[in-house]
């Protein structure tokens, strides 16, 4: 029997978002027409607003195609007239987002290196991206900290909330920044949706321009159904979760004997795992857990299949073969005694193996 712990990649979809999205095919109407099926239409989409707002808000609510293209939306959008700060373990969709953006260091735990942030911001305006949580290794960034070096210095800070959405407590108020990413499929819900929040009154140019949907913000006829489920999976987001899934991964590591856990000294996302098993390559572990029925990656689900060092290991000087084990909202209760057995047997068969090589 599978096991899908590859959550970072992918929420499994939610009953409530799958309900939503169903509901939303049934309606004919376009949100932007004025008879009572484009009424209809707008009235589930104000919905969908006011649940993204209830859970991350207060915000200006722009909804877009997916974390990607609102990451990208927030740093062309803002950053006319101000140089770009990048962490260093940032995401592929924020770090080619601003490709001429000055990468900020981390410390050796993955969070981001405060005291190099403010020396970075001395200077000209600036517009700061910095992810709430890694992808890979889970790690927490001190986020309100940073937001306050960023105001002390009249920069501006843009929030990649994609994993930590539905997770940890995420809001815009909470965290001081002046926009926030999120995606739907990492919440539970339907692929296709992602929304950015805005601090109220912020001005941001559009990367699509068209019918003046989303007040001027981005163009184009909202995707009912997925923004529907992503409303509905932000609500339905549970942050009782947390503790469940933490004493998870908690037993996920303790028992992984011979494994080193990426990060393991920062606060850290309670759904995921960064597991290092030192000398074997991580493509080869996916492969082995795969065929045991164990599904994992080796870091983020759009350059996974590619062959290259882990920007993120590399800025916290860590060595390759790093798996990530992110547990799902409805992970079952023998998960963690599963995987360890599962992940126990590919150590001991890869260390035989290397052994036998040696002679």
């Amino acid at each position: 029997m599978t096991l899908y712990l590859d959550a970072n990649a992918s929420e499994p979809l939610r009953p409530a978002a799958r309900a939503a999205v169903l509901a939303a095919l049934d309606l004919a109407g376009n949100p932007s027409s004025v008879h009572a099926a484009g009424r209809a239409a707008r009235r589930l989409l104000d919905r969908a607003r006011d649940q993204v707002v209830a859970r991350f808000g207060p915000a200006e609510v722009v909804f877009t195609a997916g974390g990607t293209e609102a990451n990208a939306l927030a740093i062309r959008g803002l950053a006319a007239g101000r140089r770009v700060l990048v962490g260093a373990t940032e995401h592929p969709a924020v770090l080619a987002a601003a490709p001429g953006a000055a990468l900020l260091p981390v410390r050796p735990d993955g969070t981001l290196d405060l005291d190099a942030l403010e020396a970075a911001l001395r200077g000209a305006p600036a517009l700061v991206c910095l992810m709430a949580a890694n992808n890979e290794t889970g790690v927490i960034h001190p986020v309100a900290a940073a937001a306050a070096l960023c105001r002390r210095h009249g920069a501006l800070l843009h929030v990649d909330a994609v994993q930590a959405a539905g997770r940890i407590p995420v809001t815009l108020e909470a965290f001081g920044a002046d926009s926030l990413a999120i995606s739907g499929h990492k919440l539970g819900g339907p692929k296709g949706a992602g929304t950015l929040l805005l601090r109220p009154g912020l001005g941001l140019a559009p990367l699509i321009a068209g019918g003046g949907q989303e007040r001027g913000r981005r163009g184009g006829t909202e995707p009912l159904p997925a923004i529907a489920g992503l409303g509905a999976a932000a609500e339905a987001a549970d942050p009782a979760e947390a503790a469940r899934l933490a004493a998870l991964r908690d037993a996920i590591e303790a028992g992984c004997h011979g494994a080193e856990v990426s990060g393991a000294g920062a606060p850290r996302l309670p759904n995921t795992t960064s597991l290092i098993l030192p000398g074997h390559a991580a493509e080869t572990q996916v492969i082995a857990l795969d065929l045991a029925g164990m599904q994992v990656s080796a870091g983020a689900a759009c350059s996974s299949g590619k062959v290259g060092r882990s920007h993120v290991l590399a800025a916290m000087g860590l060595a390759e073969g790093a798996i990530r084990v992110s547990l799902p909202w409805d992970a079952p209760p023998d998960a963690a005694e599963r995987f360890v057995q599962a992940w126990s047997a590919m150590r001991d068969r890869l260390s035989r193996r290397t052994l036998a090589g040696a002679r």
